[in-house]
């Protein structure tokens, strides 16, 4: 056994979730996380819990589903996935795709459609289980970030062992705080001129509670405040397509205009999906410099150093997020290259680097 899979086995059971005896705990995970899963079990088992569910899953098994599936059960509530998600205590959730794209070729609107369904259960896990997501490292996912799999193992390992979570979560207590104070956020970069407010929103410390790797801090927009243009600087991937250079205009909160290199028309299909789909929920800032290159893997991307992005759709509630959808979907802005970070009238980031102390 790799030693590096029982540190991170460790850290999810004992400072992402905290475990306690008695709990029912639901542990999710790729076929291709077992080695993952295995210990993460064991440390749940000795911990003192009291049930654990645990259930594999695949991209193509969805595949499967959404070339099969009819409209009826698309549109079928998974009653007995809510009655676990509402009688469990924590939630964990190992990514290890073997194929990052078996969902390329399914129509966006039936991923849509599926989405709406099924939102209620995810949005109750977020809201009222304490949950966290992680990587398990893959030949498919190392493909993607142009690594051979012994250096994405290094680099996913890395980014989650070789962190010290409690001084992460105390330097980004002294952002959370500033974002509190905040009214007005400018982002300036290429092709990008984008004003939002903040004032009146709860910042929200990332620290390695939630996702694993970590290393953000997130809060929401004012929905009808956002104006201008963004262009993200990574390709945007969702259910296993990519959209390149993809562009939005806002007016008045609303993505009024929506286009991409590639897969524009999905793009515009997906923000079709519901009323809050056009909206921003979140507003993140990347602040683990730690991490220092684009992987395809929003797990880790959303959370380098130097980044922000914006989730189009549902926003978090303990942000005091009042867009709902079916839709949270992370597209993310590189400002380590002549980029601005406003907070108010106060330039607090230029080319990525803080000119605040935290």
């Amino acid at each position: 056994m790799d030693l590096r899979i029982q540190k991170q086995a460790d850290i999810l059971v004992n400072y992402s979730l905290k475990v306690k005896k008695g709990e029912n705990i639901v542990l999710i995970s790729d076929f291709a996380g077992v080695p993952l899963a295995l210990e993460v079990y064991k440390k749940l088992i000795k911990n003192g819990a009291s049930e654990v569910r645990v259930k594999f899953d695949s991209h193509e098994f969805s595949k499967a589903y959404f070339e099969n599936a009819s409209n009826e059960q698309l549109k079928h509530f998974p009653t007995i996935e809510n009655y676990e998600t509402r009688n469990a205590d924590c939630y964990i959730r190992i990514l290890a795709p073997t194929n990052t794209r078996a969902l390329g070729s399914i129509d966006a609107s039936k991923i849509s459609l599926r989405s709406k369904t099924t939102h209620k259960i995810s949005e109750y896990r977020v809201e009222h289980t304490r949950w966290v997501i992680t990587q398990y490292p893959t030949e498919a996912q190392a493909q993607e970030a142009d690594m051979s799999l012994s250096e994405y193992e290094d680099f996913v390992f890395g980014a989650v062992n070789d962190v010290d979570w409690q001084k992460k979560w105390k330097e980004q207590e002294t952002l959370g705080k500033l974002i509190d104070k905040t009214a007005n956020v400018k982002i300036i970069g290429e092709d990008t001129d984008l004003s939002l407010s903040i004032k009146g929103r709860k910042a929200e410390n990332a620290g390695g509670n939630y996702n694993m790797p970590d290393g953000e801090v997130f809060t929401s927009a004012v929905e009808n405040s956002v104006n201008g243009y963004i262009t993200y600087t990574f390709p945007a991937l969702y259910m296993g397509r990519e959209f390149t250079n993809v562009r939005l205009e806002f007016k008045n909160g609303k993505v009024v205009k929506a286009q991409a290199d590639k897969n524009s028309a999905d793009l515009n299909k997906i923000l079709d999906m519901d009323r809050g789909a056009r909206f921003v929920g979140e507003l993140g800032i990347g602040n683990n410099y730690a991490i220092k290159r684009f992987t395809k893997n929003i797990l880790f991307d959303e959370k380098i150093g130097g980044t922000i992005h914006l989730a189009l759709g549902k926003g978090y509630k303990s942000t005091l997020s009042k867009n709902t959808s079916a839709l949270h979907w992370d597209m993310i802005k590189d400002l380590r290259i002549g980029g601005e970070l406003w907070f108010d009238d106060k330039l607090v980031q230029k080319n990525g680097k803080w000119k605040i102390s935290l």
